[in-house]
C-alpha cells in the first residue's frame, strides 16, 4: 500500500496556470477555491513545488469555511533548498524534501531524499510519506511536480477545476513535458463527474 495521490489542477479552459508573466491570483472563482480548501481538509498532506513556494508565498492550510482541527501535513519539494528561511511554510508541520545535503530552513523539517532527473523521485517521496503514516496526498502545483508524478504513473485521481477563460501557448501550462514517444504511453483516466461551480467548472477523474 502506498498513500492516495490526487493532483488538484486550477486552469484556464485550454489548461494554463498562469500568464507567460506568472499572474494567476485568481483563474479559478471563489466557489471552486473554498471546493479546494475542502478537499485540502480531506487528505493527510499537501504538496508542492519551491516554485509555487517563491511565486506565491502560500499558507497551504484550510481555509474559507472548512476549518478542521487538524491542518494537513505541508509537504515541499525544493531540490537545491530555495525556499526561505522566512517563507509562510517555513514553519512546525511542514516537511522539505531536496537532493541537497539537509539543513535547517526555519522551523521546517528537511530531508534528503534520492534523486531522479535533478528532483526528488517521486517513488521516493511516496515512500517517505507512506513511512510517516500519510494516507493520501494532495499535488496542487506546479507543472514539473504534476508532470513527474504522472510520469511515475502515481496519480490515482484529478480534481479540475476550470475557469472560462482561454490563456493561449504562451500561459503556463498546468502540466509539464511527459516525454511521451507515442499515444500508447499516455496516462490514461476515467473521468467521473462534471458539475458547474459557479461560473468554472469542476471535473473529476480517476486512473485506469
Amino acid at each position: 500500500m502506498r498513500p492516495t495521490v490526487t493532483l488538484k489542477l486550477a486552469t484556464s479552459l485550454d489548461g494554463r496556470i498562469a500568464t507567460a508573466a506568472g499572474e494567476s491570483k485568481w483563474i479559478t472563482g471563489e466557489a471552486a477555491r473554498a471546493e479546494g480548501h475542502r478537499l485540502r481538509a480531506l487528505n493527510d498532506a499537501i504538496l508542492v513545488g519551491v516554485g509555487t513556494v517563491l511565486a506565491d508565498d502560500p499558507e497551504l492550510t484550510v481555509r474559507h469555511g472548512a476549518e478542521t482541527a487538524r491542518q494537513p501535513l505541508r509537504v515541499i519539494l525544493d531540490s537545491s533548498l530555495r525556499t526561505p528561511a522566512t517563507a509562510k511554510v517555513a514553519t512546525a508541520n511542514t516537511l522539505i524534501l531536496t537532493i541537497a545535503e539537509a539543513r535547517p530552513v526555519g522551523a521546517a523539517e528537511v530531508v534528503r531524499l534520492r534523486a531522479e532527473e535533478g528532483r526528488p523521485a517521486p517513488d521516493a517521496v511516496v515512500r517517505e510519506l507512506d513511512r510517516r503514516g500519510v494516507g493520501s496526498v494532495l499535488i496542487e502545483g506546479g507543472g514539473q511536480v504534476a508532470a513527474s508524478f504522472l510520469r511515475a504513473g502515481l496519480v490515482d485521481r484529478i480534481e479540475w477545476f476550470r475557469a472560462p477563460i482561454l490563456l493561449g501557448g504562451e500561459g503556463r501550462p498546468c502540466v509539464a513535458a511527459l516525454a511521451l514517444s507515442g499515444l500508447a504511453e499516455a496516462p490514461r483516466f476515467r473521468r467521473l463527474a462534471v458539475e458547474p461551480l459557479g461560473d468554472d467548472l469542476w471535473e473529476r477523474y480517476e486512473r485506469i
